[in-house]
């Protein structure tokens, strides 16, 4: 059998010592810190880059992890990273809908909050990250379903809870939202976890479109509705444009 490949031993090399310490490394200090040749750490490093594993900062030329990691599911820094490239936009989305806005991520079949702004005014609310989410009764976990064939999977392991009346919990039903998601690039709920409650979602995509997470906004269905029940047009807009903003920071540049 042939031998471990030199090159991909040094390219894990640099991507564990990236994820240690500050996270920002210039090719001096790779170079020594793994004794290596400047050169050589620096067309790994180049590759890297290429495939988005790395970035590198504009302003002081060094590294550190790139967005495409977070599509490797074992990383443990897939929420780290969405959440320190979102937080911004979501505080801006925040502001601008005037409801609370929640990041999530996908984790062992449901949706994890990774970052929640609560909404700007004096209401009591209770802080939501680190809760689990489930995929068929949210916005965001329709998002998260539509574009990841092995959340699909893992709903057809067990029947579907019902948390309301409204709740989709047929795989008919559930298939049937996949498919209207893709095609607007949007999900709604409205009172399907909580009754009277409603959410607007839309996709966080990193390199090559695929997507990462999602990010919505959640509240009272009379202020996240239309008079029909549909999503309100103006915040829908919004979630939109965060949801954009936070792709192309990640790398998406189609979005």
């Amino acid at each position: 059998m042939p031998g471990p490949i030199q090159s991909i031993e040094r390219a894990a090399a640099i991507l564990r010592l990236l994820a240690r310490g500050s996270g920002r490394l210039g090719v001096g200090e790779i170079a020594e810190s793994l004794e290596l040749a400047k050169g050589t750490a620096h067309g790994i490093l180049r590759t890297l880059q290429g495939v988005g594993f790395v970035e590198q900062d504009r302003d002081t030329g060094k590294y550190q992890l790139g967005a495409a990691l977070l599509h490797l599911g074992t990383s443990y820094l897939d929420v780290n990273e969405l959440r320190s490239r979102a937080i911004n936009w979501a505080d801006a989305l925040a502001a601008r809908s005037g409801e609370a806005v929640r990041i999530g991520a996908p984790l062992e079949g449901r949706v994890l909050v990774v970052h929640h702004v609560f909404r700007p005014d004096d209401s009591l609310q209770t802080l939501d990250v680190g809760t689990l989410l489930p995929l068929h009764a949210t916005a965001l976990g329709k998002v998260l379903l539509a574009y990841d064939t092995t959340l699909v999977a893992s709903l057809r392991t067990g029947e579907p809870e019902a948390y309301t009346r409204r709740t989709l919990v047929t795989q008919t039903a559930i298939k049937r939202a996949c498919a209207k998601v893709r095609e607007a690039g949007w999900a709604a709920e409205n009172g399907e976890m909580i009754s009277g409650e409603a959410g607007i979602a839309a996709p966080i995509r990193g390199h090559g479109g695929i997507v990462v997470g999602a990010i919505g906004v959640s509240g009272a269905v009379e202020r996240i509705c239309e008079p029909d029940g549909s999503p309100s047009t103006r915040l829908l807009g919004h979630v939109r444009d965060a949801a954009r903003a936070v792709s192309r920071d990640l790398g998406a540049s189609r979005w």
